[in-house]
């Protein structure tokens, strides 16, 4: 989300719970009480075969802004098949014409390697996501970073990063939007953020831009009738849109991977590295050497 785009949205929110009185605040607005501490956690993997509510929250009965144009609802949050499905439907709430779907953790998680198996829908109008968030909900600076799932254009994946309430790092991916699964991963340590999709880095950000703050984790889907110029215009193809989790791992920094497979199996985590370990650098082309002259027959 764009730095101006967050702030008004933020303003937009405070607005309008003075107004109404409740809680409306931009990308987390859990009660106080529904925030845990710090986890100084071992590796983990959750297959959502069940939700354990030790660990992850459900939103239910409010917006995070007057930019949406739905309200998380618990009922929108399900689990089958061994998967985390939150749903954005047409189905009236607290006022709002649609009804949308956000999972949070209860923890705060620092540095490591954050990993999702995900199915995303793309929808104009609309924004899926998987990112890591810490504000002033939490009487702490706002720092996050993002994975946006938007289709104003054509499918798109757009990276972002907060450090302490500063954003203006926007950058978008193409996607294939085939509605396929694929893996999503944040690699995050000091002074270093990467980006990757199925295992391949799309992007990197160094140095002291990048946030230190341990962060909760975040799924949510939801749509939008004012921020068209980012999303879109909201066009509700006439039945559920759906963003689905097969799988959720964290591995701390320095930890054991969380599963067979996980990115963090083979990818050493070194602290404030100049280069990362399993990405040399490409060799150097040798310079195109003048034809020899060949001697006049």
């Amino acid at each position: 989300m764009t730095h101006n785009l967050r702030q008004a949205i933020m303003a937009a929110g405070l607005a309008l719970a003075a107004i109404t009185g409740t809680e409306t605040v931009a990308q987390d607005a859990d009660a106080p009480a529904a925030d845990g501490p710090v986890i100084a956690s071992p590796a983990f993997m959750d297959e959502f075969t069940a939700l354990d509510t030790d660990r992850w929250l459900v939103s239910d009965g409010w917006t995070n802004g007057a930019h949406q144009n739905c309200l998380w609802t618990a009922d929108s949050v399900s689990l089958g098949d061994g998967l985390l499905r939150l749903t954005l439907s047409d189905r009236i709430a607290g006022g709002q014409p649609f009804s949308c779907a956000e999972v949070q953790s209860i923890a705060r998680y620092g540095y490591g390697t954050f990993e999702a198996r995900m199915r995303v829908p793309y929808h104009s109008g609309t924004n899926a996501n998987f990112f890591t968030f810490i504000g002033e909900q939490q009487d702490q600076p706002h720092n996050e970073i993002d994975f946006e799932f938007i289709a104003k254009d054509g499918p798109v994946l757009q990276t972002n990063l907060f450090l302490n309430g500063a954003g203006g790092r926007e950058q978008q991916h193409r996607q294939s939007g085939d509605w396929a699964f694929r893996n999503y991963a944040l690699v995050w340590m000091p002074g270093l953020v990467q980006w990757f999709t199925d295992g391949q880095l799309i992007r990197e950000l160094r140095g002291p831009e990048v946030p230190a703050l341990p962060q909760k984790v975040y799924f949510s889907v939801w749509s939008t009738g004012t921020l068209t110029d980012w999303l879109g215009p909201l066009v509700y193809p006439g039945q559920p849109i759906t963003l689905e989790v097969d799988r959720f791992a964290y591995t701390p920094q320095g930890a054991p991977c969380a599963f067979d497979g996980s990115l963090a199996c083979v990818r050493l985590m070194v602290p404030g590295a100049d280069a990362v370990p399993d990405l040399p650098d490409l060799p150097v082309q040798p310079a195109p050497q003048p034809s020899p002259t060949l001697p006049t027959p």
